[in-house]
């Protein structure tokens, strides 16, 4: 049985109804496109992912990389999906026509980026770091630099990493003990060691810029001395020809549960004098400046848990309909035929569980994208403000809602495939192995959770927050003039209100003393979550409700559309109740957690 990539409908529905992608037309940018040009992307995208990633996803994860002490050695298929990626232009596919790129929305683009990750998660890795990579140098690197390194990283010569994490200090960026001095030529001379860096060696390309954080010599204590440096893999000369080999080491390759074609590493920085770096923008900036990419990482991981819960989903309801197994609590006769087990109510309840997860998700990353896209390209500077203002609110969501879901819904299939889910003859032990890194990466719960209550949502006077209260709130409204609907408003004002309550509770509470108050910022986070994921469902059941008044809907799409509604109510019936428990929890500031002792374990 074959995986299908995602469904192109869910896709369809998503970009053209969900979030209206096709009005960006009208804006100036992108007036020489056309919704043929955004679809034409997106089948470009869908035949490489078929052709080149899924093909290797679970040889990949069978023949990890290996080091000999000299090279590291990957299956030959991955240089060629990286080969055929880069060919096809999507490294360079969001930049400006003027700056060789193909002028593509942020929102067409990381849909497009959702084949490959869907396809094989670990291969698509090294693309979606070195676009991040390429974003930031793009961003923040002075114009010498941008002429030296974006070129090759945009035709796919060098790729890119991001050297945060070192030993000992896992995301404590505050504490880190890699340090930079300066040299006479302006480079610096970097030193120290970083490890669970993704990417940080391979045999797919010439060369690897890693963007590594380090603190110069004599810098402030904290993140307020952190900078950010280009570290070249190779040194690259003013021609753009590669020079001689830079004092960066592989230590050695970590193994991983999942994401096993994607190497780990641990890095050594000047063993043998000093690796040369390239100070990217003023000095002791650097933590800001590297946010723009752990922003993109996130909202990616929160999106490939996603897609990775997406296809445990399409495999489990494949198998769910092809399976013969049992019968019906009715059926006495045991020489009556089986019945396929989607026939089967806890089969359908785990399937449509899963549904509302994955397509949910989904849904939440691509909203995010499309908030990153209008605080770029907004009409008016009101509308781009407003923008990165409530994506900056909701990154710690879109970042740990599916994370754990996505993860859930890959659980849920395995029980669905029963003992065969269990076995590596099935892709859902796999899909389930790579998605469990999803809640750990770029940050785990409990570092969002803090970060959630503890600063974006009093950031700027709470303007985010306000901003979330604001949408909610019009989609209530508009969701009570469709009669089908208003329960589901009713309860997500009901919900809207509940964490009003929660949040103004925490923060009254928080002056008395930070630890308590922020000891259960994790359970906030997941309630936050959702009541986020209820709105971004009732969106899509508001959509799908206008699809099926249209005179000449046809009855595939009928059925496309009742399924949103049916993983729309079983949301708001299953799974928002469970914020009442956490509420509880949360506003009589329980300490059961936080007062349990070391010595009593």
């Amino acid at each position: 049985m074959t995986t299908r990539l995602l469904n192109d409908r869910d896709i369809e529905f998503m970009l053209y109804e969900f979030l209206d992608t096709e009005n960006l037309l009208k804006r100036s940018r992108y007036q020489e496109h056309s919704r043929e040009v955004f679809n034409a992307t997106l089948d470009t995208a869908k035949v490489i992912a078929e052709k080149y990633f899924a093909e290797h996803n679970a040889k990949g994860d069978a023949n990890e990389p290996t080091f000999d002490g000299e090279k590291v050695h990957q299956i030959p298929e991955t240089k060629e999906a990286w080969d055929a990626f880069a060919e096809a232009g999507f490294l360079a596919a969001h930049y400006d026509f003027e700056d060789e790129g193909m002028q593509m929305p942020e929102i067409i683009l990381r849909a497009s980026m959702a084949y490959f990750t869907a396809a094989n998660v670990a291969t698509s890795a090294y693309p979606f770091l070195s676009l991040g990579v390429a974003n930031l140098i793009h961003s923040f690197a002075s114009e010498e630099h941008k002429a030296r390194f974006l070129p090759p990283m945009k035709d796919g010569r060098f790729s890119g990493t991001m050297a945060l994490t070192e030993p000992g200090q896992g995301s404590a960026l505050a504490d880190i003990k890699t340090y930079a001095e300066p040299a006479k030529d302006g480079t610096y001379r970097i030193f120290g060691q970083k490890m669970f860096i993704s990417g940080g060696d391979q045999s797919i390309t010439s060369n690897i810029l890693h963007m590594v954080l380090a603190k110069i010599k004599g810098a402030p204590a904290g993140v307020k001395g952190i900078s950010l440096f280009i570290c070249p893999k190779v040194l690259v000369n003013e021609d753009g020809s590669l020079g001689e080999r830079n004092d960066v080491a592989l230590a050695g390759l970590l193994h991983k549960m999942g994401y096993r074609n994607t190497t780990s590493t641990v890095l050594s920085f000047g063993e043998n004098g000093g690796a040369v770096g390239y100070l990217v923008g003023e000095p002791h900036k650097g933590l800001s400046y590297m946010f723009q990419m752990m922003n993109e990482a996130r909202i990616g991981v929160g999106m490939g848990a996603a897609l990775l819960g997406y296809q445990g989903f399409n495999y489990s309801l494949d198998y769910a309909r092809e399976r013969p197994q049992g019968r019906l609590p009715s059926t006495r006769d045991p020489e009556s035929k089986q019945i396929s087990i989607i026939q089967h109510a806890d089969v359908r309840r785990m399937l449509l569980a899963q549904k509302s997860y994955v397509e949910g998700g989904m849904a939440m990353c691509l909203y995010a994208s499309s908030l990153f896209e209008d605080s770029q390209t907004g009409e008016t500077e009101e509308i781009r403000k407003e923008a990165i203002t409530l994506l900056d609110l909701i990154t710690p969501m879109v970042k740990s809602w599916p994370s754990a879901y996505g993860l859930k819904a890959n659980e849920l299939a395995i029980q669905v495939l029963g003992g065969s889910g269990y076995i590596r003859e099935y892709p859902v032990e796999q899909y389930y192995r790579d998605n469990r890194l999803n809640p750990i990466h770029e940050g785990t719960d409990a570092i969002h959770g803090l970060d959630l209550l503890g600063r974006k949502v009093t950031m700027d006077n709470g303007a985010g927050y306000k901003l979330f209260n604001k949408a909610l709130a019009t989609t209530i409204a508009e969701a009570r003039e469709q009669s089908s609907l208003a329960e589901f408003a009713e309860q997500l004002e009901s919900a809207l209100n509940t964490l009003n309550t929660v949040t103004s509770t925490l923060l009254n509470k928080l002056p008395e003393g930070i630890d308590e108050g922020m000891a259960n910022a994790t359970i906030y986070l997941d309630l936050f979550g959702r009541v986020f994921a209820s709105w971004i469902w009732l969106k899509q059941a508001m959509t799908a409700t206008q699809g099926l008044a249209k005179a000449d809907v046809q009855e595939n799409d009928r059925n496309f559309y009742q399924g949103k509604l049916q993983a729309n109510r079983y949301y708001f019936e299953w799974e928002l109740p469970h914020i009442e428990t956490q509420a509880n929890l949360l506003m009589s500031h329980n300490l059961t957690t936080f007062e349990m002792q070391d010595a009593w374990f």
